[in-house]
């Protein structure tokens, strides 16, 4: 498989406080990599990091081309859009304006495809046709992650990192947005995956990373990590497993 993306040694530091060490992370094209683990390990710090919104050591690549100094701009350049965890949405702009803006990078770059792009989310977000010429603050929460994963559609990226797209959300809608993350690998994107919610990261994701404390303290196949004892304890709890094969509480 073609390795897309490529951290290695990655830290990241907040004035004397190092909030990331030594992280190597690497995702193959066509692949669904997800970032798990409690609050404060890091998975916000790490996607930030690698779209260049914050200073890093270390190195990262993209399909092999080493990028010296990350930033927002050279990533986009090379086909990597985020999805922040607020989503940063214009609530006084149209479910469409906010789209157009998402393909704003494309149309600076003389690529006039906008409204072929925007058929495209249509396709995958059909409730955000219904909801074109609504005014994005007057969305459900479900609905305003739908436009955020969908600006960041209109880039046509190839590589989509997603910051707990099932913040906030009801677990029907995140089984929803989850399901549309899960399809984007037929429209040849791939996915690095920052989640809280393990168990749902984890039913969609290839492989898996645990986090803890600004390290890798983990990662295999996501399948593996689902019924690693390690991972049920700590982030998954008894309900996980089958009643007969819950250990005992003292």
């Amino acid at each position: 498989m073609t390795k897309l993306m490529s951290l290695e040694n990655l830290c990241v530091s907040y004035g004397q406080v190092q909030a990331l060490h030594d992280v190597t992370l690497d995702l193959n094209e066509g692949e669904i990599v997800t970032v798990i683990g409690p609050n404060g390990a890091g998975k916000t710090t790490l996607l930030c990091a690698a779209m260049g919104l914050l200073p890093s050591k270390g190195s990262l690549a993209i399909a092999g081309e080493n990028i010296a100094r990350p930033s927002v701009e050279a990533m986009v350049a090379r086909g990597v859009a985020l999805v922040p965890e607020r989503r940063e949405l214009f609530g006084e702009m149209s479910v469409e304006d906010n789209l157009l803006l998402g393909g704003f990078y494309r149309w600076r770059k003389g690529q006039r495809d906008q409204k072929a792009r925007m058929e495209e989310v249509f396709e995958i977000f059909p409730r955000m046709r219904e909801r074109r010429t609504q005014m994005s603050s007057t969305l459900s929460g479900g609905e305003r992650q739908m436009l955020a994963i969908g600006r960041a559609l209109m880039a046509r990226p190839r590589l989509l990192m997603l910051d707990e797209p099932s913040l906030g959300l009801a677990p029907l809608i995140v089984r929803e947005v989850l399901k549309v993350v899960s399809s984007l690998r037929t429209h040849g994107i791939s996915v690095l995956l920052v989640e809280q919610n393990a168990r749902a990261a984890l039913q969609v994701a290839d492989r898996a990373y645990v986090l803890e404390m600004g390290a890798v303290a983990l990662t295999g196949a996501a399948e593996d990590l689902l019924h690693d004892r390690r991972i049920i304890d700590t982030y998954l709890g008894i309900g996980a497993q089958p009643a007969q094969a819950a250990p005992a509480v003292a």
